[in-house]
């Protein structure tokens, strides 16, 4: 399925590719849908097109170079889950760690048709591994429509745990209740986060529903309750160590998370808002509670690992979030379900499958 204008995807036959001794080939098994696929399908994104989007891979290795097979180490026949980032391994971000934020990054799904070989996006029945890309092996007996959810939980292990430093006893306060924000849960939950809170609307009734299911001591309905005084019961009136933002296009809960997160504390922005301003942003809240406020793009290969584990012990219920498959040709009816563009659905996680 090839993006050729916003909101606009059409079916395509794209020739497979040649592989040479670094590269290969994956036969996707499933591709997770997200937020952002949805703000690529509209056009916010500014992505070039024609584009195949799909930045959630997870699929069999079905052709690979021998020193791309050392490299990863996986061959012919394994089931791997592929990273979104691509970047180029000598420039200073990438020499000094941070290889998510490489100059020269570019991004699975981002990649148009006229960059060869044009299949860089998992909307597909394959997709080219490029020479520098991450892989992970996954389990093979998972259910793809579970393994898939490795890039959600991956970003709630990066922006709820890592990024912040939770640790056993802390207090999370989760602003928005959809995958990214439930598979946050799961992460605090196994960090040893003391008191997770998670905030959503009237209309999440269902999410906040789960989200008490994996592990949230409070669910907060913003509109019904006053989620400030509630956040301040809730923490003797200190407020929390962390607020992570994984809310989509509301800018409000930015503002508010200053009213949340106490003296000292972190606050993590991981929810994209369409480049728009932030009304009611008092910068004087940072400077008087000394507030960190740090920026999430994307998940790296600490946050990738812990998810598989998670996923593949079987000790966390996380096919609870999954509510809908869909097959290739219907990737727009799955983007308009997760936007709630579908009267009556109500989608978490989706994801696509190729030969469904």
């Amino acid at each position: 399925m090839v993006q050729t204008a916003p909101r606009v995807l059409e079916p395509m036959d794209l020739p497979m590719p040649e592989i040479d001794d670094d590269s290969g080939l994956i036969r996707i098994e499933a591709c997770g849908i997200c937020g952002s696929d949805y703000e690529q399908f509209e056009g916010v994104l500014r992505t070039p097109m024609p584009v195949v989007p799909g930045h959630e891979p997870l699929g069999i290795v079905a052709k690979i170079g021998d020193r791309a097979a050392r490299r990863w180490g996986v061959d012919v026949g394994d089931r791997i889950a592929v990273e979104t980032m691509l970047s180029c391994r000598h420039c200073r971000p990438c020499l000094g760690g941070s290889y998510h934020l490489c100059d020269a990054r570019r991004i699975y799904s981002y990649i148009p048709l006229s960059d060869a070989p044009g299949l860089w996006g998992s909307y597909s029945q394959y997709m080219y591994l490029d020479p520098n890309c991450v892989v992970h092996k996954v389990d093979a007996t998972l259910d793809p429509s579970v393994a898939v959810m490795f890039n959600p939980l991956g970003a709630g292990f990066r922006w709820a745990v890592e990024m912040p430093g939770t640790g056993p006893g802390d207090t999370v306060v989760i602003l928005g209740p959809g995958q990214r924000g439930l598979a946050s849960v799961l992460a605090c939950r196994e960090a040893g986060a003391a008191n997770i809170i998670v905030t959503g609307l009237a209309a999440d009734a269902g999410k906040l529903a789960i989200a008490r299911e994996f592990g949230a001591n409070t669910t907060i309905d913003v509109d019904n309750e006053d989620a400030r005084t509630r956040i301040r019961e809730l923490t003797d009136g200190r407020g929390a160590d962390v607020v992570l933002d994984v809310s989509s296009y509301a800018t409000e809960p930015v503002a508010q998370s200053l009213d949340y997160v106490r003296m000292g504390g972190t606050v993590v922005l991981a929810g994209v808002k369409g480049f728009r301003e932030v009304p009611g942003f008092i910068s004087d809240k940072v400077v008087m509670k000394e507030v960190t406020i740090k920026g999430a793009i994307g998940v790296t290969s600490s946050g990738y690992a812990n998810a598989i584990r998670l996923i593949e012990s079987g000790t966390v219920p996380i096919e609870r979030m999954h509510t809908h498959d869909f097959a290739l040709p219907d990737a727009e009816l799955a983007i308009k379900t997760l936007a709630r563009e579908i009267p009556g659905e109500e989608s978490i996680h989706s994801c696509l499958i190729p030969e469904h």
